[in-house]
């Protein structure tokens, strides 16, 4: 009787065991939308992180303006109908490179945004 009482607890705590999902840590079933307000800050921290000296900043467009080395900076953070954000990145005529500009700045604003 008890060799068949310790087969079934084995067998009911294997049953338990399979049923169990494991999941990575710190790794989100969905993504996450970022908000507004946490991306304009992020957009605006990388934007000193890069060097660019902001010369406005108008939260209600979305819309940040600057320079750095003489290139004209701009960073445009659009809401898209589906709830998610837009953000660009835009120094068209910066000459910086390895890594450029551009990619320094997204590298910052990923940072900041736990990415």
């Amino acid at each position: 009787m008890t060799h068949l009482l310790r087969l079934l607890a084995t067998l009911f705590a294997g049953a338990l065991i399979a049923g169990c999902a494991a999941y990575p840590y710190g790794v989100p079933t969905a993504p996450i939308p970022a908000s507004f307000d946490r991306s304009w800050d992020a957009a605006l921290g990388a934007a000193a992180d890069a060097g660019v000296q902001v010369s406005s900043a108008d939260r209600a467009s979305g819309r940040i303006t600057g320079s750095k080395a003489g290139a004209a900076v701009t960073i445009l953070l659009q809401p898209r109908p589906d709830g998610s954000l837009r953000v660009s990145f835009d120094a068209p005529t910066s000459r910086e490179t390895n890594p450029t500009l551009d990619e320094r700045w997204l590298s910052s604003y990923n940072r900041r945004m736990g990415r």
